[in-house]
């Protein structure tokens, strides 16, 4: 008995590493689960079925894309978007490669933060600075509506949009030298939002708050590096996101990448399951989908190796892992990403039930999309 059992322990070993690197399209309900999970960008204008993003979705079963009008790595325009007939072309392949329909998400906010851009052929928005400094909320109702409507018939469904960071900080580099916040009064951004969001929904265009827990006060960039904002934090910036979580009006949550000891003194926020579970969760009683920042920003990526930050964030509570695989490219990330989720889950380490926690919440919403 003591030499079958490492002899069956290694076999089984070798049994599930096959299964854990297939790429047959077959796949176990662990399979479809762990996919849903990872939403991945990529290269290309097209999509054709020998591409890298098509056999990560088909093989792998990722669960979304990310699309770019500018590839960072390669300091180039040239990445997937170059106009309408383009655009549209490209989603509808996408999504005749997935058994479950992708979300397909974009960060339009208006402004300087636009993908779709006027030269590109796309309607322009005013920013979230311009919408708040008006005083008109129906024109954020507006401005929410026309991008649904372009996003929608562009085959989109998911903007990373509003951003409702109070405007704390007046040098902050990413937030409001970005003009990207509605107010430095967090009544006001949960009321521009508010608006912003029904335009959005207008179309059947789902929303995503950003950056929990308030990016907003920051000096520092969080692509860049470890963003520290424990000492100019307040909890004033969470009022946005508690009102419109009890409003009903959040589908979607991003994470910031932020560090603030007064949260956590061990993690940032994407990594942290105070701030998470205990504070989005249970306190702010969210139950929609979190989904975290691009997890190559360097805040995240330089403190943290690949697996240990996709174990650190699902344990956190996360739903979705996003890597926009733009700022640094990789090939098939998104099939790297599921490997590593499921690899976590044939360990022990992540539990099926945690992860079908995650699957059931992403599921809601996509039974929505059709």
């Amino acid at each position: 008995m003591t030499r079958i059992f490492p002899l069956l322990l290694i076999l089984i070993m070798i049994i599930s590493g096959c299964a854990l690197h297939s790429n047959s399209g077959v796949h176990s309900e662990l399979d479809k689960m762990v996919g849903q999970m990872v939403m991945v960008g990529f290269r290309g204008m097209t999509a054709d079925s020998e591409s890298l993003i098509a056999q990560d979705i088909r093989n792998s079963g990722i669960g979304g894309v990310i699309l770019f009008n500018k590839d960072c790595a390669l300091n180039s325009t040239v990445r997937n978007i170059s106009g309408p007939d383009q655009l549209k072309r490209l989603t509808s392949s996408l999504q005749s490669y997935a058994d479950i329909p992708l979300f397909i998400g974009i960060d339009q906010e208006g402004g300087i933060i636009t993908r779709l851009t006027a030269e590109a052929g796309f309607m322009q928005t005013p920013s979230a600075a311009e919408l708040g400094n008006s005083g008109d909320k129906d024109a954020a109702f507006r401005a929410g509506k026309s991008i649904s409507s372009t996003l929608a018939s562009e085959g989109i469904n998911m903007n990373f949009a509003p951003v409702v960071d109070v405007n704390c900080n007046a040098v902050n580099p990413v937030i409001s030298g970005l003009q990207r916040s509605f107010s430095d009064d967090p009544e006001i951004v949960a009321d521009f939002a508010e608006s912003f969001i029904n335009g959005l929904h207008s179309e059947n265009v789902f929303s995503c708050l950003k950056h929990f827990p308030g990016h907003g006060s920051s000096v520092g960039d969080s692509h860049k590096g470890f963003t520290d904002v424990s000492e100019t934090w307040s909890s004033n910036e969470l009022y946005p996101f508690k009102k419109l979580i009890k409003d009903g009006k959040a589908d979607m949550v991003m994470t910031a990448h932020i560090f603030n000891k007064k949260l956590d003194r061990d993690y940032p926020a994407t990594l942290s399951r105070k701030v998470i579970t205990g504070l989005l969760r249970r306190k702010l009683g969210f139950e929609g989908i979190i989904i975290t920042d691009d997890m190559q920003m360097a805040a995240v990526s330089s403190q943290y190796g690949f697996k240990d930050a996709i174990d650190k964030a699902v344990h956190a509570g996360a739903d979705i892992l996003l890597f926009g695989n733009n700022l640094i490219y990789e090939p098939a990330l998104g099939t790297k990403a599921v490997n590593v989720l499921k690899e976590l889950v044939l360990e022990g380490k992540i539990t099926e039930q945690r992860i079908k926690r995650s699957y059931d919440r992403i599921m809601f919403f996509k039974n929505r999309l059709n």
